[in-house]
């Protein structure tokens, strides 16, 4: 499972003006990634606004990346939600070929039980011809999927290879590190834990800033996975403010704004998101600026 070690991006969804899916501007995206260092790209996962993509766009997302990344990355393709069968569905109707992943979100909105949480898994494995990345974010699912929850579909299952692990908690990715199987991959969904979690035992990121700051935030996770903690701190601080600048309103908002400011894609998002506030697109800006970006 090495091709899931290091930083892997979220990526976005670019907007033209009249929020159309912009094609050109994700191919760019896609190869900016790619020459500055990205070690995996994942699809249409929450920073990608997948919820407000209807079915054909994200067909043609996956193709428009396809194409970009011409076989050069692995590609990791988000496929979750809170029906079970409707996920089965989409995994047998999607065309995954190229796709070395699915990630699948912990069932939102539901809010099921442990053991809903793991028959739910547990059908998707069945039903799933690739390996499968688990994705755990309470903060958006407002359900906690347990450490145990995890180990449990992690030495069950053999296609659940991965967890993106998200909920901000420390203890959790410790418990996660200290029980885990061998051949099974945390992977910090925490751009501001990132390095910690690396440091710890973890396989890297699937990461929202490193896709704007590609060549340091790749260089610093790669640092981590070396165990060279003091340099690749070095490189965490560099990194500390924006990433938290694009978390302080809303995700994607503000990395869209990071992008547009970079002359990588617009900042147009879908409603119900809005685009970053002036005055948070002015300190981006200035970021930048000190940056030297």
């Amino acid at each position: 499972m090495t091709k899931f070690y290091g930083t892997g991006v979220a990526l976005v969804t670019p907007f033209n003006d009249d929020l159309s899916v912009d094609h050109q501007a994700l191919h760019k995206l896609v190869n900016y990634n790619i020459d500055n260092g990205t070690d995996y790209l994942v699809i249409s996962g929450t920073t990608g606004e997948s919820v407000t993509i209807n079915k054909q766009e994200k067909a043609e997302i996956i193709s428009t990346i396809k194409t970009a990344n011409a076989g050069r990355l692995p590609l990791v393709l988000g496929i979750g939600g809170n029906n079970t069968a409707q996920v089965i569905e989409e995994i047998k109707s999607t065309d995954l070929s190229e796709i070395d992943a699915i990630l699948s979100v912990s069932p939102y909105y539901s809010k099921p039980t442990q053991e809903g949480v793991i028959a739910h898994f547990k059908a998707i494995s069945e039903a799933c011809p690739t390996d499968i990345i688990l994705y755990n974010v309470p903060g958006r699912t407002a359900s906690n999927m347990s450490p145990e929850t995890i180990l449990s579909l992690a030495s069950s299952c053999s296609n659940i290879v991965a967890v993106k692990e998200a909920a901000g908690s420390m203890a959790q990715y410790h418990k996660l590190l200290q029980h885990k199987p061998a051949n099974f991959l945390v992977i910090s969904g925490d751009d501001d834990l990132a390095l910690a979690v690396t440091l710890a035992g973890g396989a890297g990121v699937i990461s929202v800033i490193g896709q704007a700051m590609c060549s340091d935030f790749t260089k610093m996770i790669k640092l981590g996975l070396e165990g060279k903690a003091k340099e690749a701190y070095q490189l965490h601080y560099k990194l500390a403010d924006i990433t938290s600048l694009i978390f302080s309103e809303n995700n994607p908002s503000g990395i869209k704004a990071v992008l547009q400011a970079q002359g990588l894609t617009s900042d147009k998002v879908r409603l119900p998101l809005v685009e970053a506030t002036n005055s948070l697109k002015t300190k981006i800006v200035e970021f930048l600026k000190a940056y030297g970006n």
